[in-house]
C-alpha cells in the first residue's frame, strides 16, 4: 500500500513520512520532530497497509467481514510507568480447538512494526485456525516504556550480570502474559529476541508451545574469542529480497557455504576493533552515538535505513527510516542489556547451545542464507536436542536473505512460519547414556 493510499482509508490521514533527509539542514528538520508524538505516528504508517487494522482511536472495524481485527495498546505492567506496547490481531470466530497464540518478538533495538510484511500470512493463519497473534516490543525497546535498566552484579560475575540482564525481559513478558490472560504461547523470535525466547521457555517451559527462531543471537561459543562488535547496525540487505524462493533444510553444505562468506566478510572489518570492544565492555551502546550526534543523527540513520532496506517499494523504506528513527532517538534503556549478554563479536556470554538441550518442545532454527549469524550453532542445537531425547528440533536456510530474514523475503519465510505453526508435536523419545545420534 502506498502512502497515499493509506491516507484514502476511512480513518484519519495521516501525515506523509518525512523524505530520508540528505543534507544536514534535512536532518535538522528531522531530529526536532522527533518524539513520542512522531513515533506513534510512524508505526501506525505501517500498521496501516494491514487492511484489518484499527487505529487506536476507533473501536468498531469499516470491514465487518475480517476473520480477523488489529489494534495496538500499551499494556500496563504492574510497577508504575511500566507498559508493553502491543500489536493484537485476534479471530474474530474463535475456536475452542485453536491452537495457542503466536507472539513476534523483535530483535535488538527495533520494534514490532518490522513485521509489517508478515503480519498478513499470520492474520491469515490466526482467522482460519481460530486463534490470535501478537507482537510486542520489549520493555525498553520500541514504543515500549523506557525505564531505567541497571545490573547490580559486578563485571566478573558474568553468571550474575546474565541473569539480571535476562530477567528484566523474560519477567515482564511473564507479567504481560499473565495480563493477556495466556496459557501457553509460540514464540516467535528474531535475532536477540530469539535469544530471549528462550531464555523465558527455560525459566517458564509450562508456557511455550514451540519456539520459532528467526537468525537467533547468542546461539554457538566463540570458536575464536572474537572482539569484533555486532554487526547489526552494518548488516546488508538482499537485491533479491522480492524473490519467492522457498527455504530449504539447512544441509552440511550449506552451512559450510555460509560460514565461508561470513569468515571473507571479517577480512574487512574495522582496524578500530579494539576500541569498539573497550566501548562495548563499558556498557556503550551503539544507539548512543546517534542520539549524541543530535542533528546529524537522522542523516546517520538514513544511511544505514536507504541501504539496509533497499529491497522495499520507496514509500516503505522512507516509512521504514522514520520508525527507525524514532525508536533510536528515544531514551535509552533496554539496549544497555546488549553488552552483558553477548560479548564482542555477538557471541553469548552463557551461548544457547549450552542450554538448549533442557527443552522438550519443538524448536525450529532459521537462517538467512547471507546471514551473519552462525549458522553451526543451530546445527549443534539441534544435535544436542537430540540427544536429550528431543526429535523436535529444526533448521532451515532461506534464500536471498540476511540478518533480517523476515523483511528480506517475506513469502519464503511467511510460509515457513505457517508450515511450522501448523506441523503436529512429536512425542519425545527416551534418550540412553550410549546415544551419540545427530
Amino acid at each position: 500500500m502506498t502512502a497515499s493510499a493509506a491516507n484514502s482509508s476511512p480513518f484519519l490521514p495521516l501525515p506523509p513520512a518525512r523524505d530520508i533527509p540528505v543534507t544536514f539542514t534535512a536532518s535538522l528538520r528531522s531530529w526536532w520532530a522527533a518524539g513520542e508524538k512522531q513515533g506513534a505516528a510512524s508505526e501506525e504508517r505501517l500498521l496501516r497497509r494491514l487492511p484489518f487494522f484499527i487505529p487506536e482511536q476507533l473501536s468498531t472495524s469499516p470491514n465487518d467481514d475480517s476473520p480477523v481485527i488489529a489494534h495496538n495498546e500499551k499494556v500496563t505492567l504492574a510497577t508504575p510507568r511500566h507498559y508493553i506496547n502491543t500489536l493484537s490481531i485476534k479471530s474474530t470466530s474463535p475456536s475452542p480447538s485453536a491452537p495457542p497464540p503466536a507472539v513476534v518478538l523483535h530483535g535488538y533495538g527495533a520494534g514490532l512494526a518490522f513485521f509489517f510484511r508478515n503480519f498478513p500470512t499470520l492474520a491469515q493463519w490466526a482467522g482460519h485456525r481460530g486463534t490470535d497473534v501478537y507482537a510486542l516490543d520489549w520493555l525498553g525497546m520500541g514504543r515500549s516504556a523506557r525505564v531505567p535498566f541497571t545490573i547490580k552484579a559486578k563485571r566478573d560475575d558474568v553468571a550474575g550480570r546474565v541473569k539480571e540482564a535476562e530477567s528484566f525481559f523474560v519477567d515482564s513478558l511473564e507479567e504481560w502474559r499473565e495480563k493477556m490472560d495466556l496459557d501457553k504461547m509460540t514464540l516467535i523470535g528474531h535475532s536477540l529476541g530469539a535469544y530471549f525466547s528462550v531464555a523465558y521457555a527455560l525459566r517458564y517451559p509450562t508456557r511455550v508451545n514451540k519456539l520459532i527462531l528467526l537468525s537467533p543471537a547468542g546461539v554457538p561459543r566463540d570458536p575464536n574469542n572474537t572482539d569484533i562488535p555486532s554487526r547489526e547496525l552494518t548488516d546488508t540487505g538482499d537485491a533479491a529480497s522480492s524473490v519467492s524462493d522457498s527455504a530449504i533444510a539447512a544441509s552440511k553444505g550449506e552451512v559450510k557455504r555460509l560460514k565461508d562468506e561470513q569468515k571473507a566478510q571479517k577480512r574487512y572489518e574495522s582496524r578500530s576493533a579494539k576500541l569498539f570492544t573497550y566501548l562495548w565492555e563499558e556498557g556503550w551502546s551503539p544507539f548512543q552515538v546517534i542520539r549524541s550526534s543530535l542533528f546529524w543523527g537522522p542523516l546517520l540513520v538514513g544511511k544505514y535505513s536507504s541501504r539496509r532496506f533497499s529491497g522495499l517499494s520507496p514509500d516503505e523504506t522512507k516509512d521504514m527510516h522514520d520508525y527507525i528513527l524514532n525508536i533510536t532517538l528515544a531514551k535509552g534503556s533496554g539496549e544497555y542489556c546488549i553488552s552483558h549478554i553477548l560479548a564482542p563479536g555477538a557471541h553469548a556470554r552463557m551461548p544457547l547451545v549450552d542450554r538448549v538441550g533442557a527443552l522438550k518442545i519443538p524448536i525450529t532454527f532459521v537462517y538467512g542464507d547471507h546471514d551473519w549469524m552462525d549458522p553451526e550453532g543451530g546445527s549443534k542445537s539441534v544435535s544436542n536436542l537430540r540427544k536429550a531425547g528431543n526429535e523436535q528440533g529444526r533448521m532451515y536456510i532461506v534464500p536471498h536473505a540476511g540478518h533480517h530474514v523476515y523483511l528480506d523475503n517475506p513469502r519464503a519465510v511467511n510460509d515457513l512460519l505457517v508450515k511450522e505453526l501448523d506441523r503436529p508435536p512429536k512425542q519425545p523419545r527416551q534418550s540412553t547414556p550410549n546415544d551419540n545420534s545427530s
